[in-house]
C-alpha cells in the first residue's frame, strides 16, 4: 500500500506520513486488493460500515477507530410528488457523514503511529475528527471559522480538542491551520489520502440497502466534494468487482453564494473559477477553493451528471419540507431539495427512476444558526413558493 501524488505521479510509502506531495498536489492512496463484495460475508458482518472492511484495509491485528458509523437508514419518501430514497447519514454518531471518513483516516493515522494533528473545518468535520482523536488518544487541535455555529464549537471543545477560531473565510481558516502545523501532522480531511475511502462506504450501504443494486441517480451537497469522490470510488469499486453494470449518475449542488464547481461546470472548465465569496445558510459548503475540484468536476461529468445551484431562500423552504417530513437536519443538507425540485422539473431526472439524495448533516448542531433565519424570514412554511 502506498500513496500516489495526482499532479506528478510520484509514489511514496505510507511511513513517510505526507499530507501533501513536495511538488504541491493532493496524494491518493492506493492499495493492490480487489474485493468481492460477497453478500453473504457482508450479511453477517458488524451493523457498521466496517462489513466492508476488504475495501478499508488496515494493518493486521489492528482494530479500527470506530464508534459505530454507518449503515445509516435509507428511507423513501414522496418528494414533490415523487419517489425518493433518502440516506440519512446526519444520523451518523456526531451528526453528519464525515464519521466515515474520519473512522478510516484515524485508523490509519493511528496505525502509523502520529500522536498529534491540526485539522481545519468549517464544523463538521473538526467535530468528527475530534471525536475519533478523543476516541483514538491522539492530541487534536481544530481550526475553524470565527462563524462556525456555536454547537459545532461546543461539540469540538467537548471532545477535548484544543479549538482556535480565526476571523475572516474558511480559507483563512486552512492557512491559518497549515502555518500553525509546523512539526505537528497536518490531517486535514481534504487533503487527506484516507478520508474519502471512508466516505465510499456510503455507497456500498446503498448497493445493499436497495437490493445489492445501485441507483440510476445520485443527489449529493458538494463543498469540496468529498461525497462526490467518496460516491464514485465506491460504486466503480463496485462495477470493476462485477456487482453493478454502470454508476449512477451524480448531481452535485452547490450554494449560490459560494459555488466554484457549478461556475466551472457550466462554463467548459476543468478546474474551479476564482469567484466572489457570499455569505450563505449552507455554511458547511461554503468552499471557494475545493482542494481536489479538478477531480470532482471530472467524476461527476463521466458520471453523466451535472452541478446545480440552489439559493438560500430555496435552501430554507427545503429545510422546512424535510423537518416536515420527519427529518431535521442542517441548511447545508436542505440543498438537495431544490435541486431534486429542478432535475424533476426539467426532465433530468424522470420519474421512474431510482433517485437516492443524500441528507448529510444533523440540524441540532445548527439549532441557532436557524432560529435567525427564522427570526429573520419567519417559519418557512408561511414563505410563499413553500410545500414539496
Amino acid at each position: 500500500m502506498y500513496l500516489i501524488c495526482d499532479s506528478c505521479g510520484t509514489t511514496f510509502t505510507e511511513q513517510e506520513r505526507l499530507w501533501q506531495c513536495p511538488c504541491g498536489g493532493c496524494l491518493s492512496f492506493l492499495e493492490d486488493r480487489k474485493g468481492t463484495f460477497d453478500k453473504i460475508h457482508i450479511a453477517s458482518g458488524p451493523g457498521n460500515m466496517w462489513r466492508y472492511s476488504e475495501m478499508l484495509p488496515l494493518k493486521e491485528g489492528l482494530h479500527p477507530v470506530s464508534m459505530g458509523e454507518g449503515l445509516t437508514p435509507l428511507v423513501k419518501t414522496d418528494w414533490s410528488g415523487k419517489e425518493v430514497w433518502f440516506k440519512l447519514d446526519f444520523l451518523c454518531p456526531t451528526g453528519s457523514y464525515k464519521d466515515r471518513g474520519m473512522s478510516f483516516q484515524i485508523s490509519k493515522l493511528k496505525e502509523l503511529g502520529i500522536e498529534r494533528v491540526i485539522e481545519d473545518s468549517s464544523g463538521n468535520a473538526g467535530s468528527s475528527m475530534a471525536a475519533y482523536c478523543a476516541r483514538a488518544g491522539i492530541t487534536c487541535d481544530i481550526y475553524v471559522p470565527s462563524y462556525t455555529s456555536p454547537g459545532k464549537c461546543v461539540q469540538i471543545e467537548m471532545y477535548g480538542s484544543h479549538l482556535h477560531k480565526i476571523p475572516g473565510t474558511r480559507e483563512d481558516t486552512t492557512r491559518a491551520a497549515i502555518e500553525a502545523s509546523g512539526d505537528v501532522y497536518y490531517a486535514s480531511h481534504n487533503w487527506s489520502p484516507y478520508f474519502v475511502h471512508g466516505v465510499k462506504t456510503f455507497a456500498f450501504e446503498i448497493w445493499e440497502q436497495l437490493g445489492w443494486r445501485a441507483p440510476d441517480n445520485l443527489v449529493v451537497p458538494a463543498g469540496q466534494g468529498s461525497l462526490v469522490m467518496g460516491a464514485c470510488l465506491g460504486f466503480r469499486e463496485l462495477q470493476h468487482a462485477g456487482r453493478i453494470e454502470k454508476i449512477p449518475r451524480i448531481f452535485a449542488v452547490q450554494a449560490k453564494g459560494c459555488a466554484p464547481l457549478y461556475e466551472a461546470f457550466i462554463r467548459g472548465m476543468n478546474r474551479p473559477v476564482e469567484i466572489q465569496k457570499e455569505e450563505t445558510i449552507a455554511e458547511g459548503i461554503s468552499s471557494a477553493e475545493p482542494v481536489r475540484g479538478d477531480r470532482v468536476i471530472r467524476e461527476v461529468a463521466e458520471s453523466g451528471g451535472s452541478f446545480l445551484v440552489v439559493d438560500d431562500i430555496r435552501i430554507w423552504r427545503s429545510l422546512s419540507d424535510l423537518c416536515r417530513k420527519g427529518f431535521y437536519v442542517e441548511p447545508t443538507s436542505a440543498v438537495v431539495g431544490p435541486a431534486l425540485d429542478e432535475l424533476f422539473r426539467s426532465g433530468k431526472v424522470a420519474q421512474e427512476e431510482l433517485t437516492v439524495a443524500l441528507l448529510s448533516g444533523s440540524g441540532l448542531k445548527a439549532t441557532e444558526k436557524i432560529m435567525k433565519y427564522r427570526d429573520h424570514w419567519g417559519y418557512p412554511a408561511l414563505i410563499p413558493g413553500t410545500g414539496s
